[in-house]
């Protein structure tokens, strides 16, 4: 009679193969809520009244030591908006003063770009390690 042959039943040898995909794919997770928060800030650029009150603050997607992990967070940008004078706006202060959102769409077509780029990256990887991976079920 044939005997089984030891091996570990976990991790199979062949899902080790998929860790670079995984990796890539969270990697595009965390780079999607990065490029939602920018848009949100872009879209938001001059609204000067919310439901909370007072104009729209800047939020900043923060991703954890371990940016693979795909655990991200959205903060409120506490600096100060910057301040017009336009008394006849609906939203001014009573010294004429209206307080406009602290985004520059400058800085965030710039992180626009950056996110946009690095999630590029690693699709690249994830078509790179499928590839290699279809190749070596070939063999």
């Amino acid at each position: 009679m044939a005997s089984i042959p030891a091996f570990p039943l976990w991790p199979r040898p062949v899902r080790q193969l998929f860790g670079p995909m995984e990796t890539s794919a969270r990697g595009m997770g965390v780079q999607q809520r990065f490029l939602e928060t920018i848009a949100t800030n872009i879209a938001n650029a001059q609204t000067t009244r919310t439901p909370e009150g007072g104009a729209y603050h800047r939020q900043i997607a923060l991703s954890g030591a371990d940016a693979a992990g795909g655990e991200t967070l959205t903060v409120a940008d506490p600096t100060p908006g910057r301040l017009v004078y336009d008394p006849g706006h609906p939203d001014a202060n009573v010294d004429g003063f209206v307080e406009y959102p602290n985004v520059d769409v400058s800085v965030e077509t710039v992180d626009l770009m950056l996110a946009r780029r690095v999630h590029e990256a690693n699709v690249s990887v994830f078509q790179a390690a499928k590839s290699m991976l279809r190749r070596a079920i070939e063999i």
